[in-house]
């Protein structure tokens, strides 16, 4: 008899009789698998238990991890199991919600036994399998989208998941052609010819002292690459991530650099956003997967410099004629009345080129001041190529679209490219700016062909401003377009057993916290001083019309957030109320780390 019967056969004398039976019939049944622990608190006796139970489920469905083993010599068997081990122990969170506890004994000398049926076994491995065909789906839709990182992040974190799912070899799902695909074949292809289909090439360099800077041109199956993120070879080292932006990114090198035969490794792990789920890091960290030689590309370097200059500057333009064929009604001034306005932005793209911001009280309201110096405070800001601007006349400001730049932040390592929108007054003074959200947002907004233009123009400035004030950490703003009655719902995953309307024992319970403004804006208070930077990106977005209530919308993101310190996905909800254009009013706002596996997303629907 080893240690741990002798030390449950002991106890379970100690124990009330109708409790010892209750012990011994389910360590006697074939029915059940169990493990105890003992420790000097009941906690630490609990995990001692999962741990021991998670230990026989390792053994009860080891058979079913041929992936794991494959291709395993006699030498590399113990190391082959060693995984296995880990890998079934990433799955400790996910039995916490399928097993039972009996307390054999308190404290001080606890004992604690934790058991679940045989049958229930596979229950506990269906979240993962649900989980990694989403984001299989999720990567599906991202790639039609050209959304080139979401599409390889989703991908590769499938990939990673299904090595830690019994029988993953034999898993499927449909392809579009609704054919049933083996996922262990069918994902690394998906993103072998996603990788085949990315162009880069130099639109133009430029040397200022010690540094050469390359604008590159990201095109996918010959389109603006909606998002890519990267890292180069700087003939020394592998750069930090930088990140693309509507087909446009820029890699920095010693003004001595060869550009020709430039490397570039398209980023498809994503280990630092891996965060948002406890489960997908635990497995990252245990599995290994053979790295994806596709991933490396060179850059295209053409040769003539002017043919570089003019294709660059129809690029940068594109979006001001998609926005002018997508909505005809909408007024766009003429190159005379631009003149004062084109003066002015001319003149702060020049202070943001020579460092020499004197000029600038001039040029801004106070409002637009402070947010200018915020921006340039924002990540060592530079711009990254000659705009060609394009000026919207909307109520009482016209609106220039757009000056790109990048944002470098060294103790992060992450450089991102954004346009930069600016609204200025009638006077032609900068009232304020905005990060723009990507161009096929704005044309999803722009071909709503049942919204008049002031709506469009309403909603594209106030998503803008909403992802802006986040970055440049506008707290008072923030405070402002929320209600005071604000309806604020955030959901995370709980590690522990809870049982709640709608959502069984056997899957990932969710938790929906409601918060008050107040409590939501002492919390976000301290996110902003915590970190050194926040990046929001939406990387979808849906929008609906109220049936009440007149200009009130609904508004459904698929949300990316970057910052200094963490990162995650998920899904945000905007109930707004766009009644005064001019005071857009936020009702109720919700997060879901994933879709719910009950209702799916909250949307409009709710309210």
């Amino acid at each position: 008899m080893n240690k741990r019967r002798f030390i449950t056969f002991v106890f379970l004398f100690i124990s009330s009789a109708i409790l010892a039976q209750s012990v011994e019939e389910i360590q006697q049944s074939p029915d059940f698998l169990w493990g105890t622990g003992n420790a000097s608190t009941l906690k630490k006796a609990d995990n001692d238990a999962l741990a021991a139970l998670v230990s026989q489920i390792s053994t009860k469905v080891s058979a079913s991890f041929e992936q794991l083993t494959e291709g395993t010599t006699e030498g590399d068997k113990a190391v082959a199991d060693e995984t296995f081990k880990s890998v079934i122990h990433t799955y400790s969170r996910a039995t916490l919600n399928n097993t039972r506890r009996i307390v054999i004994q308190n404290e001080p000398e606890a004992v604690v036994m934790r058991y679940i049926k045989v049958s229930e076994i596979q229950r506990i491995f269906e979240g993962r399998k649900n989980k990694l065909l989403n984001f299989a789906q999720e990567a599906r839709q991202a790639e039609k989208k050209t959304q080139v990182a979401d599409a390889l992040r989703y991908y590769y974190w499938a990939l990673v998941l299904l090595q830690s799912y019994p029988d993953g070899n034999f898993l499927t799902m449909e392809d579009d052609a609704g054919k049933e695909q083996l996922l262990s074949a069918y994902i690394p292809k998906q993103m072998n010819e996603i990788f085949s289909h990315i162009s880069l090439s130099v639109e133009r360099v430029h040397t200022d002292g010690n540094l050469k800077t390359v604008y590159l041109k990201v095109l996918y199956k010959g389109r603006p690459a909606c998002n890519y993120d990267y890292t180069y070879f700087d003939g020394r080292d592998w750069s930090n991530i930088f990140s693309a932006k509507d087909g446009r990114g820029i890699i920095e090198l010693p003004a001595m650099a060869n550009i020709n035969g430039l490397s570039v490794k398209t980023e498809y792990a994503f280990e630092g956003e891996a965060n948002i789920d406890n489960e997908l890091v635990e497995v990252m960290r245990t599995v290994s997967l053979s790295s994806m030689r596709n991933a490396y590309l060179k850059v295209d370097r053409t040769p003539a410099e002017n043919a570089l200059e003019e294709s660059g500057t129809q690029f940068a333009g594109a979006m001001g004629e998609e926005l002018k064929a997508a909505n005809a009604g909408m007024r766009f001034l003429s190159n005379k009345e631009t003149a004062l306005y084109l003066i002015t932005v001319q003149k702060i793209e020049n202070a943001i080129r020579t460092r020499n911001f004197a000029e600038l009280n001039g040029l801004c309201t106070e409002t637009g001041l402070d947010m200018f110096n915020r921006l340039i405070k924002y990540g060592n800001a530079k711009i990254i190529r000659q705009p060609k601007y394009q000026f919207l006349e909307y109520s009482h400001e016209v609106t220039c679209r757009s000056l790109p730049m990048s944002f470098c932040f060294k103790g992060n390592g992450r450089t991102f490219v954004e346009d930069i929108v600016f609204h200025l007054n009638k006077d032609a003074k900068v009232c304020g700016l905005s990060f723009a959200l990507n161009e096929s947002a704005v044309k999803g907004i722009m071909n709503q062909t049942a919204w008049g233009d002031t709506v469009k123009n309403v909603l594209i400035n106030f998503l803008e401003g909403y992802k802006t004030a986040y970055a440049l950490k506008r707290y008072d703003y923030i405070s402002s377009i929320f209600s005071d009655d604000a309806l604020i719902i955030t959901g995370s995953v709980l590690r522990h057993s809870v049982v709640g309307e709608r959502r069984p024992m056997d899957r990932h319970v969710v938790k929906y916290t409601r918060q008050t403004k107040q409590e939501y804006m002492k919390k976000l208070q301290y996110i902003f001083k915590s970190n050194e930077f926040i990046n929001i990106r939406f990387a979808d977005n849906q929008i609906r019309k109220s049936g009440v209530g007149g200009e009130v919308y609904g508004i459904q993101i698929k949300q990316d957030y970057f910052s200094s310190s963490y990162g995650d996905t998920g899904y945000l909800f905007l109930m707004v109320d766009l009644n005064n254009p001019e005071e857009p009013l936020i009702h109720v706002r919700t997060w879901q780390p994933e879709k719910d596996p009950d209702f799916g997303l909250i949307d409009l629907s709710y309210f």
